[in-house]
């Protein structure tokens, strides 16, 4: 069985992405990198981080990798936090609170959560990309327990509800890595056939 080592030292997003490819017809061992191996992001956009991250940890591993970068774009806020999601504040808490203050007189709260998932051989080069958008807006106040980060105030108007009170089954099918690994799952089966 290949191996396919995740960009990664976060446990949680290792079981995130072994949910999206424990498919029967996708016959890789998912692991993490190993803790010592450190990816600066210095890419401008998502695409640019995922491909930084997968193609340095295949190489430095000598296995196939996959990297995904992700994260939250305000319309009101010119599309910030973007990139520097995860570094809006110290905790996520901190992070929804200076967006909510950001945000405090704005009535236009469109958002959508961004990810783009990049797959590199074990010489680095790329070889599959995918990217998943999911819209919605930004509530006035966090809402629900479950799901991380911006969850809480991420409001899906077709569901009438946030990804914090989302169904898990229902996030997975819809989010934005949901998205982006239902574009990347074929492809992959192609790789591997």
């Amino acid at each position: 069985m290949p191996k396919l080592i995740v960009a990664t030292g976060n446990p949680g997003k290792l079981q995130e992405m072994q949910a999206y490819l424990s498919e029967p017809d996708l016959p890789w061992e998912l692991a993490l990198k190993p803790p010592e191996l450190e990816i600066e992001e210095t890419g401008q956009t998502f695409a640019e981080n995922a491909r930084l991250k997968a193609s340095q940890v295949a190489v430095a591993t000598g296995e196939w990798a996959i990297a995904d970068d992700s994260g939250l774009e305000v319309d009101a806020l010119d599309g910030a936090p973007g990139i520097y999601t995860a570094r809006y504040g110290k905790t996520p808490a901190e992070g929804i609170q200076r967006l909510l203050t950001a945000l405090e007189n704005i009535t236009e709260r469109g958002a959508q959560f961004a990810c783009v998932i990049a797959i590199a051989r074990p010489n680095g080069e790329i070889v599959l990309q995918a990217k998943g958008v999911c819209r919605g807006t930004i509530s006035n106040a966090p809402q629900g327990e479950g799901g991380f980060g911006y969850d809480p105030v991420f409001y899906v108007p077709e569901h009438g509800i946030t990804f914090a009170e989302m169904p898990a089954a229902l996030k997975h099918q819809i989010s934005h890595r949901g998205l982006a690994f239902a574009e990347l799952l074929p492809k992959l089966r192609e790789l591997t056939s």
